[in-house]
């Protein structure tokens, strides 16, 4: 008898509370609501990229925007993206498709779920 097990594929993220925090106390809740859209946007943006990069089989392409990707995490304090975009960038750079494939998958699932969770983030009181 042959059994079929489904593998749940689940991560947390991590995201740096205080640095988000941080641009809130620097800019003010307005401006700092803006510029977190902003850069939500440029992340969606990055990560669009990406993966249209790696579909198309350009590793120069997903090494540049998975460079920016994480960058913009790191900056935002998106933790665990800024550390899987650098993964993807890596496996580009070395031409390890296999692993491109891997982590790119994993970069979709903890892109959507990081941006997500900045985006709906409760407003501080």
């Amino acid at each position: 008898m042959v059994k079929i097990a489904r593998l749940s594929v689940e991560e947390r993220v991590t995201i740096d509370r205080r640095r988000l925090e941080g641009i809130v106390q620097e800019l003010g809740e307005t401006t700092a609501s803006e510029v977190i859209g902003a850069a939500l946007e440029q992340m969606a943006l990055a990560l669009s990229r990406t993966l249209l990069a790696v579909g198309q089989g350009d590793l120069a392409g997903v090494a540049r925007d998975a460079d920016r990707l994480s960058r913009l995490a790191w900056q935002m304090g998106l933790v665990t993206l800024a550390g899987v975009a650098i993964d993807v960038g890596r496996c580009a750079e070395h031409r390890d498709v296999a692993a491109l494939v891997a982590t790119s998958a994993r970069l979709m699932r903890i892109g959507n779920q990081s941006l997500t969770c900045v985006w709906d983030r409760p407003a501080p009181e």
